[in-house]
């Protein structure tokens, strides 16, 4: 995500430490948002046998952006909670879990800000 990106509230979101020409008037709070997503037998079949033959697997795909879409709109709203405007620093992170690695979990984090 090159640059800055806000939501329908205005708060902007950013992965970098600062938001250039718009100085950071006060730290609000680390937020964060998780999202866990199971996916479909049948679609892990496929995406198998495309990972096989070597293809892209647009269905992992698609559940990993509106996963990470998610994960975004939660720490978004976190923020404006608090009265922040914008969420700097924004790390994002993916994890199979379950006990057949069948879940996936994408986390965000980082800190609340009013500029």
């Amino acid at each position: 995500m090159p640059g800055p990106w806000k939501d329908a509230r205005g708060v902007i979101v950013t992965t970098t430490p600062t938001i250039e020409g718009r100085p950071i008037q006060e730290y609000l709070g680390i937020v964060t948002g998780e999202v866990i997503v199971g996916a479909n037998l049948f679609r892990d079949l496929f995406a198998n046998i495309r990972d096989i033959v070597g293809g892209r697997s647009g269905s992992y795909e698609r559940i990993l952006a509106d996963a990470r879409k998610q994960a975004i709109e939660e720490i978004q709203a976190e923020a404006a909670t608090l009265g922040g405007n914008a969420v700097v620093a924004i790390d994002l992170d993916y994890e199979v879990i379950g006990d057949t690695g069948s879940m996936l979990m994408v986390s965000a984090s980082g800190t609340a800000v009013r500029i």
